[in-house]
């Protein structure tokens, strides 16, 4: 094979990898329909008739909740926003804590901030990367009071697991599945699989409606939490006939409302969902196979009974194996032209926010109503998830509807060249 194009050589790859589309005519027919209608909108911060939205909205809700079998789905502007209004629902307050992954996009851990909770964390089981109910165990005080557990990647969290400790414990959980629609558990989807559960909207997403999310729940009293959250709740319980304390519990309201258009990408983009989860999996499972041939590389597990969604494709690296370090084998991939990230994000404890205790106002609120052993937030708090970010995982999305079978070739091709040139590599640094 070639010289390496990181030494001097040709790239295996000089165009780009197929960009990942879901949108088509269905979409910009939808859209079309609701313009001729001249509504975008037609959600009241009142308690009125359209207090939940207009017919989209409302449509977008009910197909949702039929095609993962709840009794509620509440659709909102994204999914930050449903993670934060499904903490409020919960009624955490200051000083509660909640159980959180340090391995996931930041806010679904700082939801818990937003109501004055306080983000504990637990560590991650080094094969799915989804919280380890092991380590929930061992997190949990007297002042716990939820849990956010994600499935990332597009694979379930152990929820037969976490749900038999929350009911032992009185917890509520609420699952983040924003990277895991059509994924399953169990023959349950993920999203259904605690007492809430979140899907993200969001353009990158397997499916998507630009910006957006919806929260779901089997439970009536979340559910109208959820809406009113979503929709100045303050402005609304009195005419609702909310006076009870306990009914009042965070309901300050916010505008987390999605808009018509949204909604009517939205439900085109539900019917797709299945035939864009498929060419992911079969994906997956052709770049499985091809890894499972070189030594040092290990491909995405998925646990007995799991449906994965391959949001990510999640390769382990083993640097002693290859011969490589993780940094230079991933500047040499690159060179090739070949997408490869190395890990996912920082473990979140190690932001600012946490490593200062600054968050709301000046003076460390919530932090200030913490248990002092609930803001450990020291390197080494996490060590599974430490050493996958900072020295085993590597990362690509090339697992999607819109990738050929050429590609997929190259990808691996790209992986052998350069660990048939290791040795030029390593003279050469």
């Amino acid at each position: 094979m070639s010289k390496l194009a990181l030494l001097g050589g040709q790239p295996l790859r000089r165009k780009p990898f197929p960009i990942y589309r879901t949108l088509g005519e269905e979409e910009k027919q939808a859209v079309l329909a609701v313009l001729d209608r001249g509504v975008l909108s037609q959600f009241l911060g009142t308690w009125s008739p359209d207090f939940n939205g207009g017919p989209e909205i409302r449509a977008l809700e009910k197909e949702w909740a039929d095609y993962f079998g709840v009794r509620h789905a509440v659709a909102m502007n994204s999914a930050t926003s449903c993670l934060y209004a499904g903490v409020g629902a919960a009624h955490i307050g200051p000083g509660d804590e909640v159980i959180v992954s340090p391995y996931t996009m930041s806010a679904s851990a700082s939801a818990a901030l937003v109501y004055g909770g306080i983000p504990v964390f637990a560590d991650i089981d080094p094969n799915t990367f989804c919280l380890d109910p092991a380590s929930i165990r061992r997190c949990i005080s007297p002042r716990t009071r939820a849990i956010i557990a994600v499935d990332i990647f597009g694979h379930p969290a152990a929820f037969d697991e976490i749900m038999a400790i929350a009911r032992e414990h009185t917890l509520v959980v609420i699952e983040d599945s924003a990277q895991a629609p059509g994924a399953k558990l169990g023959g349950k989807y993920a999203g259904t699989l605690a007492d809430m559960g979140v899907f993200s909207l969001n353009y990158h997403k397997t499916i998507h409606c630009g910006e957006g999310g919806v929260i779901v729940t089997d439970d009536d009293a979340y559910a109208d939490r959820l809406r009113l959250i979503r929709n100045h709740a303050e402005a609304v319980v009195k005419a609702k006939g909310h006076r009870e304390p306990d009914a009042l519990v965070n309901m300050l309201g916010f505008n987390y409302r999605m808009t018509e258009i949204e909604a009517a990408i939205a439900r085109q983009q539900l019917k797709k969902l299945e035939r864009l989860l498929e060419p992911r999996i079969a994906a997956a499972g052709y770049l499985a196979e091809q890894l499972a041939a070189i030594p040092g590389l290990s491909a995405p597990r998925t646990v007995a009974g799991a449906r994965h969604g391959y949001y990510v494709f999640a390769i382990k690296y083993d640097a002693a194996r290859i011969g490589l370090p993780r940094a230079r084998f991933v500047e040499a991939l690159r060179a090739e032209g070949i997408p490869i990230g190395m890990g996912y994000v920082e473990p979140l404890y190690l932001q600012p926010m946490y490593q200062q205790r600054i968050a709301i106002g000046r003076h460390g609120f919530p932090f200030t109503e913490a248990r002092p052993e609930a803001v450990r937030y020291e390197r080494g708090l996490c060590p599974v998830a430490e050493a996958m970010h900072f020295e085993s995982l590597l990362t690509t999305d090339l697992c999607h509807a819109d990738i050929a079978q050429s590609d997929l070739d190259d990808f691996v091709a790209g992986i052998r060249k350069v660990i048939d040139h290791r040795n030029a590599l390593m003279e050469a640094a």
